[in-house]
């Protein structure tokens, strides 16, 4: 009878003779790489910056989400004080209180005259002035300088600039307002969304200025070849290829008008004439801090947080934000 012979290949090695794969160390590895990711050390490097967002946002928002469904106050450190809960009674307060809700539209008025104009200025000076060659330099810092500078101080200049007596109606002479600018119910906000969209130009500038840099020249001397004009290839080349960049301008125009405090505050002596200026950001710190009503405060702002979320999500999907 004669013996079966077996090749070397046909032989299949045990599990346990089977040599381990580079890079594998058993189910307890594949755990702590689906827990750390592929490179633990991104997670090292990024946990401070993670540490500040819950200890500076985080970790706010949910406490002001608490104070907002209790009768909340300020009380001494390691005081043991009730605080009761009271539902959505402070909600209703605040949508009640036409000082509050008004303040709300006086934002929304902000906003619609702020984000537009921020839009559509900072992209044309960022157009003209990635086209300058000369004086370049000079003039990107000096449209930048007004974003740096501190508020107080350029308050003042155009303290000077829109009182009754002030440059802008002595040249306007008799078609200056009665009452003037900071001081008329009708013109008190546009007049402060004026204000804050020329002192935070320059930092959008720059962002419109840096997404440019990858919109291919190639592009527009195909156009030109075409007999396209100018006009022609910044709505069909500049908008298109920047539009990530304004999805991120719309964002950050809407949240910085949301939280506007320190303008009304120097500028009109506290959301005068009237509460024509105010803010919500301006009236949870009279509420709050001056008068001692902390979750009226807190409802304020997670209407105010709510209302922004909105807002950010709409203008996403309207601009093509999800668009590569």
């Amino acid at each position: 009878m004669s013996t079966p012979t077996v090749s070397p290949g046909s032989v299949t090695p045990s599990p346990a003779a089977r040599p381990a794969k580079p890079g594998g160390g058993g189910p307890r590895r594949g755990r702590r790489r689906q827990l750390l990711g592929r490179n633990p050390l991104g997670l090292v490097l990024s946990a401070p910056y993670l540490l500040f967002v819950l200890l500076v946002f985080a970790y706010p928002l949910v406490f002001a989400f608490y104070m907002s469904f209790h009768d909340y106050f300020f009380a001494a450190p390691g005081a043991v004080v009730d605080r009761p809960f009271v539902g959505l009674a402070n909600f209703q307060e605040v949508l009640s209180d036409p000082a509050i809700v008004r303040s709300f539209g006086n934002v929304g008025i902000f906003l619609l005259i702020n984000v537009p104009l921020t839009v559509v200025l900072s992209l044309v000076l960022a157009t003209a002035l990635n086209k300058i060659v000369r004086a370049r330099t000079f003039l990107r810092v000096s449209f930048y300088v007004p974003y740096v500078t501190a508020s107080v101080a350029v308050v003042v200049v155009w303290l000077f600039l829109f009182n009754s007596n002030g440059l802008i109606n002595q040249i306007l002479g008799p078609l200056a307002p009665d009452p003037a600018w900071l001081i008329n119910p009708l013109l008190a906000m546009p007049t402060i969304a004026i204000f804050v969209t020329w002192k935070q130009m320059g930092f959008f500038i720059l962002l419109y200025l840096a997404a440019l840099q990858n919109v291919s020249d190639e592009l527009y001397e195909a156009a030109a070849t075409d007999g396209a004009g100018k006009i022609r290839m910044f709505f069909s080349i500049t908008v298109p290829g920047v539009r990530p960049a304004t999805v991120l301008v719309l964002l950050l125009a809407t949240v910085t008008g949301a939280n506007l405090f320190t303008e009304p505050y120097l500028l009109t002596g506290g959301g005068g004439p009237n509460g024509a200026s105010s803010s919500p950001v301006l009236i949870m710190y009279q509420r709050g801090i001056e008068q001692g009503e902390p979750g009226i405060a807190a409802a304020i702002g997670v209407i105010l947080v709510i209302g922004v979320l909105i807002l950010a999500f709409i203008q996403r999907k309207v601009a093509g934000g999800d668009e590569s």
